[in-house]
């Protein structure tokens, strides 16, 4: 096994997927959203408001705020139907068309005669974007709930503003039950940014591409050519028949993790360079990467599976 994108051509793009303006209920006009983005350093931004009607389902055009150091892909986040708790669903929608049609979803309320939550997903995939269950933690959502996605990427396994405003900023339990059932499905971190609170810069996805463009980001993503972090950055990840190769900036501990509560981790000082064996995942269908560094900042690999 072998990430093997970690050698292919190109380099490595930062972008946020998730984040509101003022055209839903972000504190910010588009064009300065960003401005801030592009000054903190992020090559692309997916500026993702809410996707219903009191906001007049916006697919927010960056497209003007595109230069030839910084790109745009559209999206946003879809609502529609109600989960097992009774809340509407969230589901993050990243490469959109700009004629995607409407939902029946007047506000943040579920009303009689919606999409499920799985139909508007699919609608979304079937439409060309690159689809995550987003916060499954913010929002309660149970097992049966996220299972019922077929048609998703990925799980959003931290989402920044989520830890801030309530310190429910995980996805990796449901990822992982998922994953031990069978699902293969990639993992993002995320800012989910309003600008109304410190929510900003937080969680983000490094994306292995020829170009910074759209169409070349869009394609890494649905094909998994990327990672997730908060803070320390992936180097590689090569998987061998007894053990796993982790190259990354200065980490404290590289865990390993596996079906069930199979996993495995090594720790030291400042490791750049760290093989964890794998002998107690021998039986585990699916394999992930987390790296953790001295500030406790994390970054994530996406699944591999035997």
């Amino acid at each position: 096994m072998s990430q093997s994108f970690f050698d292919l051509p190109g380099r490595f793009w930062r972008g946020n997927l998730h984040t509101h303006s003022n055209l839903s209920d972000g504190a910010l006009d588009p064009g300065e959203v960003c401005r801030r983005y592009k000054a903190e350093g992020y090559d692309f931004l997916a500026l993702t408001d809410h996707f219903v009607g009191e906001y007049g389902y916006p697919i927010t055009d960056t497209k003007p705020f595109r230069d030839e150091d910084f790109t745009t892909i559209l999206g946003a986040e879809l609502h529609s139907g109600a989960m097992e708790n009774g809340e509407l669903w969230h589901i993050l929608a990243v490469g959109l068309p700009e004629d995607f049609a409407p939902s029946h979803s007047p506000s943040f309320h579920p009303v009689e005669g919606q999409e499920t939550g799985p139909e508007l997903a699919k609608r979304a995939w079937d439409a060309g974007a690159y689809v995550a269950i987003a916060h499954p933690e913010w929002g309660g959502m149970t097992f049966a709930d996220a299972d019922s996605i077929k048609h998703a990427h990925a799980v959003e396994i931290y989402n920044h503003t989520c830890g801030v405003e309530c310190d429910r900023a995980h996805g990796h339990y449901m990822l992982d039950q998922l994953l031990s059932a069978g699902r293969r499905l990639d993992l993002c971190a995320t800012d989910d940014a309003h600008f109304s609170e410190p929510d900003s810069f937080g969680g983000w996805v490094m994306v292995k591409a020829e170009e910074n463009t759209p169409d070349a980001l869009l394609a890494a993503l649905k094909a998994g050519h990327y990672y997730s972090s908060t803070g320390p950055e992936l180097k590689g990840v090569s998987w061998e028949d007894d053990c796993v190769v982790v190259q990354s900036t200065a980490v404290k501990a590289v865990m390993v993790q596996g079906k069930g509560s199979r996993s495995a981790c090594v720790y030291g000082a400042g490791m750049t360079r760290t093989e964890v064996p794998l002998d107690k995942l021998k039986n585990s269908p699916f394999m992930r990467v987390t790296i953790v560094d001295a500030a406790g900042n994390r970054a994530w690999s996406n699944p591999v599976y035997r």
